[in-house]
């Protein structure tokens, strides 16, 4: 196992790291998807009880991988909310974490999750889908004719019996890479593969090749 994984998409030098994110070195740019802020807020104005501090674990998840590799952008795909944007204790935490991350440029590609995107206040640059060299940002993972797609949505996993759990995932397809959910309060999906597409499982921070098909 390694922490990172080196491969070339669409001609570029790129890394996958086993903290749910891919790495544009040359661009000095991070790309996540799927952070949900607010998500736990959501169920538990909805009367399910879960335990507070998923967001801030998420944001210190994210501010160690943005100071190891010294990125300067930073591209989130889509769902960087889960719901309503109340002010609750998620937001304080993120316009704290963005104040101490001013200089820092944030992205964000509208996702299926992020009606309320306008009017929170996030202090991010938003997109719908986005060009950046040779690769298309979106949220949902639609291929397009004439560039590399990285996306989420789909929240990809992978079941590995014998540690009886799931574990997020990189999904490598042909001209597509979809990004696990950087959350870790989400559930996901085990995709179907076909064939030459892989998953490389996050396992602990370490990324995890698994056979291609």
């Amino acid at each position: 196992m390694a922490d990172d994984l080196p491969l070339q998409l669409a001609g570029e030098s790129m890394q996958l790291l086993g903290g749910r994110a891919l790495l544009w070195p040359a661009r000095n740019a991070l790309f996540i998807a799927d952070l949900h802020l607010g998500k736990a807020d959501v169920f538990r104005r909805a009367g399910i009880a879960l335990p507070a501090g998923g967001t801030r674990d998420d944001l210190q998840r994210l501010q160690h991988l943005l100071t190891v590799h010294g990125c300067r952008q930073l591209w989130i795909l889509g769902d960087i909310l889960h719901g309503p944007a109340h002010r609750a204790a998620w937001y304080q935490q993120w316009m704290g974490w963005r104040e101490q991350h001013a200089t820092l440029d944030v992205h964000v590609v509208r996702g299926n999750h992020d009606r309320q995107l306008p009017r929170a206040a996030l202090q991010v640059e938003m997109h719908d889908d986005a060009r950046l060299g040779p690769f298309l940002l979106r949220h949902e993972p639609q291929p397009a004719s004439d560039a590399h797609v990285l996306a989420g949505h789909l929240h990809p996993q992978v079941a590995l019996p014998a540690l009886r759990r799931r574990f997020p995932a990189f999904w490598l397809r042909t001209d597509i890479t979809i990004l696990p959910a950087f959350s870790a309060f989400t559930a996901g999906m085990v995709p179907v593969l076909s064939p030459g597409e892989r998953l490389l499982a996050c396992v602990e921070g370490s990324v995890v090749p698994l056979p291609a098909r």
